[in-house]
């Protein structure tokens, strides 16, 4: 299988900061809005450059997603971002009506999401935002897998598509191991790891613990493909479809509730084209705690080897 390197340990809101930045340099039209925590969630890096096009409201979240569809239906691009609990969950009824209805051009930056937020605790951890996203109509939903990932994805949101998007990103330094010339298309996966055997379909945080867990498993005589599926909605149909024809097997990996998430949007798809084992690695419907990101990473069961442990477990119902 192919091998990944690490180019060191980069939080992916890093990466979504320097990619707003990039964005507005080429793109006069694009404005930030913030919620009172404008360093936390890599926006500063605009706001020091560009203070005429930034707009912090305060902790009002709503009245934040207000302000973007104004901007959005004047001819701006506007980028709103805060933690996800906030910018996703607080605010839902808001993007419903006010973004997705219109189908306004808008970026929506959710911070901090997964349980990897670490010592901020249950309330922060968004766990259940790529659910409520992924079901508006209209909303592209986007979860890259390391800091360079995300700078690119940030910029394609802005400067390459139309539409409300929301993208995903944490707080913690992750490994930061994708190619700065990457090919990256919204909607189309990413095959990291060619194998026959089983798939392993990740996002977010958890695309590097698939590689390690796709590792190990080779050391065990198993090909194990591994797909990135950093757009969640619009689910990458054609490279779903030919994992499970291909390998026969499906494990998912997401941090985040394994209801409504990145499983569920695969396991829909599946069910209705070419139905296989499937095993599903997330959140089992219970809320985070305070802790370092890495022990709450391997307590509720987000390590290599807790995906590892799936893969054997699907192949057993495979064969």
């Amino acid at each position: 299988m192919a091998q990944y390197v690490t180019k060191g340990f980069v939080a992916t809101r890093q990466g979504f900061g320097e990619g707003v930045l990039e964005a507005a340099r080429r793109n006069k039209r694009i404005l930030g809005i913030g919620a009172d925590i404008t360093g936390s969630v890599g926006m500063d890096l605009f706001a020091a450059e560009y203070p005429e096009r930034f707009i912090s409201l305060g902790i009002a979240e709503q009245n934040c997603v207000g302000a973007v569809a104004g901007l959005a239906l004047s001819g701006k691009i506007p980028v709103f971002a805060t933690y996800g609990v906030f910018s996703a969950l607080r605010t839902t009824d808001f993007i419903r009506i006010s973004i997705c209805y219109n189908n306004l051009h808008a970026l929506i930056g959710g911070a901090h999401a997964g349980i990897s937020v670490g010592p901020d605790g249950a309330t922060h951890q968004a766990l259940e935002d790529i659910a409520v996203m992924r079901a508006l109509p209209n909303m592209t939903v986007v979860s890259p897998c390391d800091a360079t990932q995300t700078r690119i994805a940030t910029i394609a949101c802005l400067n390459r598509f139309s539409g409300p998007v929301y993208l995903r990103f944490g707080r913690a330094p992750v490994p930061d191991f994708t190619s700065e010339n990457q090919h990256f298309e919204i909607g189309k996966a990413q095959i990291l790891s060619r194998g026959s055997d089983a798939t392993i379909i990740a996002t977010g945080h958890m695309v590097w613990e698939a590689l390690e867990a796709a590792n190990t498993l080779n050391q065990d005589g198993l090909k194990i493909r591994v797909i990135n599926m950093h757009t969640i909605k619009p689910l990458d149909h054609d490279a779903v479809l030919k994992a499970a024809m291909e390998t026969g097997a499906i494990v998912t990996a997401e941090e985040h509730q394994v209801t409504g998430g990145l499983g569920s949007a695969v396991a829909e798809f599946i069910t209705q084209n070419h139905p296989v084992p499937m095993e599903f690695v997330g959140m089992k419907d219970r809320f985070g705690e305070s802790g370092e990101p890495e022990k709450l990473m391997e307590k509720y069961g987000l390590s290599a080897s807790n995906i590892a442990m799936h893969v054997k477990k699907v192949l057993k119902r495979k064969y």
